[in-house]
């Protein structure tokens, strides 16, 4: 049985015997936890009051300050900022925020930090979904997709032509990720067996154990595609390096560039149109991260003027973008409605640490997953 599971039945046993206080959940849970947070909810003490936001809107300002009045612990989503208005209207017994998600900036850090709140999130649960779908972006991106379909869609398939919508291949090219974390890496390890040659990143120091790892899977990649190939189709086993470069350099260098890292004062609008210069004209930008680390409009002037070839984006700044701005129709921007952490077992996961977490706070123990 999964141990995070097993925790979390341990947890439901002693929060419903020993618990005292409010337990606030600000969402619905996927239909698997739910039922289990369910059979929970009907065990717990007389100490113990556990609310819940069931329906699937958005609860209003006054809708959800009503709910998290008098709160001990609160699990939000994504949607609910968090800063001291919120945390004035739970009260001065709050002491435990989860986050069901990996991202927290909709949370104000030096006012949870002011009231001596803890914060904990979910990371490394949404790794893979997001990992997967930045490869399905780049993919997308790099061999124009959206055109296609459109041609599909539209009746514009005509009879065969050898330079109709052309992309590029993956052999040989170089992979810029900004931000190395747990998506950085996952992405690096999914575009590796592409035929990726060099992987540029960004960070604060040199990764070497993070290099090691991807150069011990090109390695075994490059073994296995060699035991098919012919004289002429042979790739170089030691054709591969990764290397850490500054932001502007690695704009520069690659022909794909990732956008993986956290948004915050410093990454807001991290690429703008004076970066997006950089870029080479045949090189694809995808963002799987947040939107505003992408300046939006920049990025539409970059694409009409064919400043870069194309664009693949789960994620945009707002959401949901509207229909009105240039990315949402130009032909070389594939755009998914955040998607990335969209799978059964994700949700299942995510919301099972998040229920680790909260649970943990009710009974004053420390959070497994916390942030601060």
């Amino acid at each position: 049985m999964d141990p995070a599971a097993v925790k979390l039945a341990s947890l439901f046993d002693s929060v419903a015997n020993e618990a005292n206080g409010i337990l606030v959940l600000t969402t619905i849970l996927p239909p698997k936890t739910q039922q289990l947070f369910d059979e929970f909810k009907k065990r717990v003490n007389q100490n113990l009051t556990v609310r819940q936001w069931t329906q699937v809107k958005k609860p209003t300002k006054e809708e959800l300050f009503e709910l998290i009045k008098g709160a001990n612990a609160i699990l939000l989503t994504l949607k609910e900022n968090v800063n001291e208005e919120f945390i004035k209207a739970a009260g001065p017994q709050l002491d435990t925020i989860s986050i069901m998600g990996t991202g927290y900036d909709h949370i104000n850090l030096d006012v949870v930090n002011k009231y001596g709140i803890k914060l904990g999130f979910t990371p490394g649960a949404v790794t893979s979904c997001t990992a997967d779908i930045t490869l399905l972006l780049i993919l997308g991106a790099i061999r124009r997709a959206k055109e296609g379909i459109n041609a599909v869609s539209e009746g514009l398939w005509g009879p065969w032509d050898p330079n109709w919508l052309l992309g590029y291949e993956f052999g040989g090219k170089t992979i810029g990720i900004i931000g190395l974390g747990r998506i950085g890496c996952a992405v690096a390890s999914r575009v590796i067996p592409l035929g990726i040659s060099k992987i540029l990143y960004t960070s604060r120091s040199v990764q070497t154990e993070k290099e090691e790892g991807l150069f011990r899977i090109s390695k075994a990649s490059r073994q296995l595609e060699n035991l098919h190939a012919s004289f002429a189709t042979k790739v170089d086993e030691s054709g591969f390096s990764v290397e850490r470069k500054e932001l502007d350099e690695l704009l520069r260098l690659s022909d794909i560039v990732v956008v993986t890292c956290a948004l915050n004062k410093e990454t807001y609008h991290l690429i703008n149109e004076e970066r997006l210069m950089l870029m080479k004209p045949t090189a694809v930008l995808v963002n799987s991260a947040r939107g505003g680390i992408v300046d939006g409009f920049a990025l539409a002037k970059a694409l009409e003027n064919n400043t870069i070839f194309a664009a693949g984006l789960d994620v945009t700044d707002p959401e949901p973008i509207p229909m009105t701005h240039p990315l949402v129709s130009h032909p070389k921007c594939m755009i998914l409605p955040h998607l990335g952490f969209a799978t059964s077992e994700t949700h299942n996961r995510t919301a099972t640490f998040a229920l680790l977490n909260v649970l943990s706070g009710a009974l004053g123990e420390e959070l497994p997953f916390r942030v601060i």
